[in-house]
C-alpha cells in the first residue's frame, strides 16, 4: 500500500541525517512528508531554507489548518507541536512540551496514526531522548509501516533504540535503505 503520508522525527544529529534522505526524494514524489526536528525555542527555523535549496520537492513550514498536499515536505515550526487532524489537515498547538520538546515527535506520530492508520509510514532518526518511541508504537499498532535508523549507525542511537524497544516490529534500516525505500514509493 502506498502511504497517504510519511512522518519523520529527528533530534541530535537530525539535520545531517535528513540531509542524506530528503534531497534524494525525486521531483515526482507525490506523498506529503511531515518532519519534526527538535529545534530551540525562539529561534527562526532555518530548516525550510536549508532543505528548500537541496530538495527537488517543495519544502515549507507547516501552517495551522493547512490541507496536506502531495510532493511537499512540511517542517514543524519552532515551539509548536505539529498535529494531523482526522480530515488530513495540519494543526499547530502550543500545549505543554512532551518529552521536554515542543515540537514533539510523539505528538505528530500519534495524531498521524489516528488520521491515516495503515496508510502511514513513520521514520525515527538519530536523537538523544525517547521522543518518537511511543508514536512509532502507535503507527505500528495502527497497521502503518514503522522504520528506525539503524541504532548502530546513528550519530546518537538513543532515540532509534528506544523506538525499537517500544515497537519491536519496526524495521531498522541504514540511510541507503531508507532512501531506497522512499524512492521506490515514487516509482510509477
Amino acid at each position: 500500500m502506498t502511504p497517504r503520508a510519511i512522518v519523520i522525527g529527528a533530534s541530535a544529529g537530525g539535520v545531517q541525517a535528513l540531509s542524506r534522505i530528503l534531497p534524494a526524494l525525486p521531483a515526482r514524489f507525490s506523498i506529503p512528508v511531515l518532519v519534526v526536528v527538535h529545534v530551540p525555542r525562539r529561534r527562526d527555523n532555518a530548516l525550510v531554507e536549508l532543505f528548500g535549496a537541496k530538495c527537488a520537492v517543495d519544502v515549507k513550514e507547516a501552517e495551522d489548518k493547512e490541507v496536506l498536499g502531495g510532493g511537499t515536505i512540511y517542517f514543524a515550526p519552532a515551539d509548536y507541536h505539529l498535529l494531523v487532524e482526522g480530515d488530513g489537515s495540519i494543526s499547530l498547538s502550543s500545549e505543554e512540551a512532551v518529552n521536554h520538546s515542543r515540537p514533539a515527535i510523539d505528538v505528530l506520530f500519534e495524531t498521524a496514526a489516528d488520521a491515516f492508520g495503515p496508510a502511514l509510514t513513520g521514520i525515527v532518526l538519530t536523537g538523544a531522548n525517547h521522543d518518537g518511541a511511543q508514536g512509532l508504537k502507535a503507527i505500528g499498532a495502527a497497521g502503518g509501516v514503522a522504520i528506525v535508523e539503524a541504532p548502530e549507525t546513528a550519530e546518537v542511537p538513543t532515540m532509534p533504540a528506544a523506538a525499537l524497544e517500544q515497537c519491536p516490529s519496526a524495521r531498522a534500516m541504514s540511510f541507503d535503505q531508507i532512501t531506497t525505500y522512499l524512492q521506490e514509493l515514487a516509482a510509477p
